[in-house]
């Protein structure tokens, strides 16, 4: 039986983020979003006492939404930090390669996108996400001290904000933008869309490691305020829910391939030298697909067939980590490396604030183991 119905969906797209939704109009509503956005640029760690003179529904939101929920299983959480770490560089790899142009295939979500997009300069999305990625995977992300709750709690506030922009300036033809079904569809995309790419590259991981990645995963989706009764809960209902949201959805768009663009042109800055900028491209056409990348305009070049040995380089390096456990400790601690200094290039080496934005932008009318996991089977649609 087909759980995730059209009609089921539609119902999904009503739907936001009820409690984020009135703290943002309480705070637009009494003139304090810049007194906010100010003070909470110093409430960064989990257990840090609030600032004094903040707004009483901001204090409120941020008092109900400090803990995670009551039915975390942290040993599962733990296994996903481990898996997190054995996988760092090509977990970031299929976040910035994958992940990211999944969400410029749907054409709602890249006109969101490029609505929200900063001014400042295109990486911040990706530094943003990435920053966020890392918090989620330190030992102490929901202890007293760690960042990634606060960092959760201002992301979700962030969404509600947009939401607001753009009802108010009728600048989104359906009723919720941000709505459940994109909520959880981009959950989707960072997890098992995530997986999915690592196990194009190559990576061997275990099936329990791949359920715990996507565990932390649901975890993450409820408190960034997607309804937990309706997030997958496991990695084959996860599929079925992707593949739904994917085909309802998925097409080309201007504005898919403007985002598309300027991510390939930020990570040939990343990529020293021009020599191999071509790589960019071609790891993102490997990765999405052929249809995927045309409709996005990712440019061809003959490095589309030389990217097809990264399976083989990958396996290569997990048959050096199997040498031993100093070869592994090796292994992970150049994974690190990588993954801090992409990082470092991405937010010109600044802590990226997670703040309710006043207005939008003007263009738009508005102010190693035995066992190796494989993918769940497509839905059958």
């Amino acid at each position: 039986m087909d759980r995730y119905t059209d009609e089921y969906m539609d119902g999904l797209r009503l739907k936001g983020d009820e409690l984020a939704d009135a703290t943002v109009e309480a705070l637009f509503a009494g003139g304090e979003v810049a007194r906010f956005n100010t003070l909470m640029r110093w409430f960064t760690t989990s257990g840090q006492a609030l600032p004094e003179g903040l707004p009483d529904s901001a204090g409120a939101y941020l008092r109900v939404t400090a803990m995670p929920p009551d039915w975390v299983d942290w040993t599962l959480m733990e296994q996903a930090r481990q898996f997190f770490i054995d996988n760092d560089a090509h977990i970031s790899t299929a976040l910035a390669f994958a992940a990211m142009p999944a969400c410029y295939l749907v054409p709602h979500v890249a006109k969101l996108l490029s609505a929200t997009h900063s001014l400042d300069y295109p990486s911040r999305r990706m530094a943003e996400t990435g920053q966020f990625t890392v918090y989620l995977m330190q030992p102490d992300a929901f202890e007293a001290g760690g960042r990634f709750l606060p960092a959760a709690q201002k992301v979700r506030l962030l969404h509600a904000s947009i939401r607001r922009h753009l009802r108010q300036e009728n600048q989104w033809s359906e009723p919720v933008p941000i709505c459940q079904e994109d909520m959880i569809g981009g959950l989707m995309m960072f997890s098992i869309q995530v997986l999915d790419a690592l196990y194009r590259l190559g990576v061997h991981i275990t099936p329990e490691g791949a359920q715990a990645y996507y565990y932390a995963w649901r975890v993450v989706g409820t408190v960034l305020g997607c309804d937990p009764a309706v997030i997958p809960a496991d990695l084959q209902t996860a599929r079925e829910f992707s593949d739904r949201y994917m085909v309802r959805h998925m097409g080309p768009s201007a504005e898919g391939v403007d985002l598309t663009r300027e991510l390939i042109e930020m990570y040939e800055q990343v990529v020293p030298g021009t020599l191999l900028d071509p790589v960019v491209p071609a790891l993102i056409r490997f990765l999405i697909g052929d249809t995927s990348a045309d409709w996005l305009q990712v440019p061809r070049s003959r490095w589309d067939s030389i990217i097809k040995i990264a399976p083989t380089l990958l396996g290569a390096l997990e048959r050096f980590e199997d040498r031993g456990p100093w070869a592994s400790q090796l292994s992970d601690r150049l994974g690190h490396l990588v993954t801090t200094l992409e990082l470092s290039s991405l937010t010109h080496g600044r802590v990226m604030h997670y703040a309710i934005p006043q207005e939008l932008k003007t263009a738009y009318g508005m102010p190693s183991a035995p066992a190796r996991w494989t993918p769940p089977p497509s839905a059958d649609l």
